[in-house]
C-alpha cells in the first residue's frame, strides 16, 4: 500500500498564520485596553474620595498643617510632616543609590571578567526578588545597631531608612544603567580611544552620557519604589510625625502612615489617609512628568 502524503496548501498555511496574528493583535490590545481601565479605575477610587475630603478640610489645612492628631477633639489632619519625611527619605537614598549604581553598571558592562559577571548578575537579580520585609529585618538587626552604636538613641532615624532603601534601589538602577550601557554602539567607544580618550575618559565622558535615556528610567523606577516602600521602613524610620531635618531623628512617610492607621480608621480618618494616598499619587506623577520633560529637551537639544 503506497503512502499518501497530505501536503498542506501554502494559502491554507498563510490563512492560518493570518488567522493567529490577528488574534494575538486584538489579545494584545485587549491587555492594554484593561491596563489603561485598571488604571483609570485606581484614579477614580483614590479621587473621589480624596476631593471630597479636601472639600470638607481644605487644601491648606491639609498639605500645609504640621499637626496630624485624628483622634483629638476637634481632630486635624496635616501631612506635612508625611510628606517632608517621604521626600527626605527618597533624596537622601537617591543621591546615595544613583552615583554607585552608575558606577557599578560601568563595571559590568566594561570591565568586569566574565567568570565573576556571572556571579554578580545572578546576584543583583537575586537582591531585586527579595521580598521588603526580609530588607526591613536586616536593616532592623544590622543596620539600626550599627546606627545606634555610632550616634547613640534607639538608631530608628531617618538615617537607617535611607541607607535601607540606597541598598534596596541599587539593583533596579543598574540592572537598567547596565542594559542602557550595552545598547551604545561599540562605534562610539572605539572611536574615542582612537581620538586620544582614555578608557575611563570614554566611559564617563562618551558611553555613560550616550546612554542617559536607559539610565534615567533606571532612575524613574528606583525613586517609585523608594518612595512607595512601606513594609522595611515602617520597621526603621521611628515614625514619629515631626518636623525635622536631622538625619538622626525618627519620622514618619506617607506610606507609613497609611499602613499604620488604615486597619482602624473611620469616617473622615480613614478619608485622610485616602486623601494621602492621593498626594502621593499626584507626587509621583510629578516627578514622571518632570523627568520626562528634562529627558525630551536634553535630546531636542543634542
Amino acid at each position: 500500500m503506497e503512502n499518501i502524503n497530505v501536503k498542506v496548501p501554502r494559502d491554507e498555511k498563510w490563512t492560518r498564520t493570518f488567522l493567529w496574528e490577528e488574534v494575538s493583535k486584538y489579545f494584545f490590545l485587549l491587555c492594554s485596553v484593561l491596563s489603561i481601565f485598571f488604571l483609570l479605575l485606581i484614579c477614580l477610587f483614590i479621587l473621589k474620595d480624596s476631593i471630597g475630603f479636601l472639600g470638607k478640610v481644605g487644601v491648606k489645612d491639609f498639605i500645609f498643617n504640621d499637626s496630624w492628631a485624628p483622634m483629638n477633639q476637634p481632630p486635624t489632619y496635616g501631612i506635612l510632616p508625611m510628606i517632608l519625611g517621604s521626600i527626605i527619605i527618597t533624596a537622601l537614598s537617591c543621591l546615595g543609590a544613583v552615583p554607585v549604581a552608575i558606577m557599578v553598571a560601568a563595571y559590568l558592562a566594561f570591565d568586569c571578567p566574565k567568570k565573576f559577571y556571572k556571579i554578580l548578575k545572578a546576584g543583583l537579580n537575586l537582591m531585586t526578588g527579595i521580598p521588603s520585609i526580609v530588607y526591613g529585618f536586616f536593616a532592623l538587626t544590622i543596620i539600626v545597631p550599627i546606627n545606634k552604636h555610632i550616634f547613640g538613641g534607639d538608631g530608628m532615624n531617618i538615617l537607617s531608612a535611607s541607607i535601607l532603601l540606597l541598598i534596596m534601589i541599587l539593583p533596579t538602577i543598574v540592572s537598567m544603567a547596565e542594559a542602557s550601557l550595552r545598547t551604545v554602539p561599540k562605534s562610539y567607544y572605539s572611536g574615542s580611544l582612537s581620538l586620544g580618550a582614555s578608557h575611563d575618559e570614554t566611559i564617563t565622558r562618551v558611553m555613560i552620557p550616550a546612554a542617559r535615556s536607559g539610565i534615567f528610567a533606571g532612575i524613574i523606577l528606583g525613586i517609585g519604589r523608594a518612595i512607595g516602600e512601606t513594609m522595611a521602613v515602617i520597621l526603621v524610620a521611628g515614625n514619629q510625625t515631626r518636623l525635622t531635618l536631622n538625619p538622626l531623628k525618627g519620622i514618619r512617610t506617607m506610606t507609613t502612615n497609611i499602613v499604620m492607621e488604615m486597619a482602624y480608621a473611620a469616617g473622615d480618618h480613614r478619608q485622610a489617609l485616602i486623601a494621602t494616598a492621593g498626594v502621593l499619587f499626584i507626587f509621583i506623577l510629578i516627578i514622571n512628568t518632570s523627568f520626562f520633560i528634562v529627558k525630551n529637551r536634553r535630546e531636542k537639544n543634542d
